[in-house]
């Protein structure tokens, strides 16, 4: 979102705002988050003691599911836990927030309306993928334990994990009207053939 925010908000500082030094800055925050967030979770779970065998319903190894052949209570670790990675995505939550509304402002400031859709198409995509992970993310781990079964949450942890990722970079390259073309073609040639 930060360079969404400098693009529209200062796009003539662009280049030294946003120059290699602040890219290595961001990148080394969100992996320095990332790798702290996991080591903490794999610390945790390597120290627990299972006693309902290793086997899980799952693709991967999902940390309520670990939980869940634990025969040690887990309530404090999992539970600081938890404020550790809300607190880690409450910042980013709150970053992207503060961005966004910096940029709106500005969107509403540009005069011309070709100036706002153009500054407006370069967040939107952005938006949908943002969107579309916390979406999934917020209900794979937030829905109540009444609607709760194996199988849904393998099919939304499935969700979440590989939904986002792989429509990514079409959702970023729909800015590209030779692929808009395309696919419209396509869905023209599937809807009439």
């Amino acid at each position: 979102a930060y360079d969404r925010y400098v693009a529209i908000c200062n796009p003539l500082h662009y280049g030294t705002l946003l120059g290699s030094r602040a890219c290595a800055h961001m990148a080394a925050a969100a992996w320095g988050s990332g790798f702290l967030h996991a080591v903490l979770h794999t610390a945790n779970t390597f120290s627990l003691p299972l006693c309902q065998g290793n086997a899980l319903d799952q693709f991967f190894c999902e940390i309520p599911q670990i939980l869940k052949l634990s025969c040690s209570d887990s309530y404090l670790r999992e539970v600081g836990l938890i404020v550790v990675g809300v607190c880690l995505d409450f910042g980013c939550f709150v970053f992207i927030v503060v961005s966004y509304v910096q940029i709106f402002r500005a969107v509403l400031r540009i005069p011309s309306e070709q100036g706002r859709h153009k500054a407006l198409s370069t967040c939107l995509p952005h938006l949908a993928v943002v969107s579309l992970f916390l979406s999934t993310g917020i209900f794979a781990y937030l829905n109540p334990p009444s609607i709760s079964s194996p199988v849904l949450n393998l099919v939304v942890s499935f969700l979440y994990s590989v939904v986002p990722p792989a429509v990514n970079p079409l959702i970023y390259s729909m800015r590209n009207q030779e692929l808009r073309d395309a696919l419209w073609k396509l869905a023209q040639w599937k809807l009439f053939h």
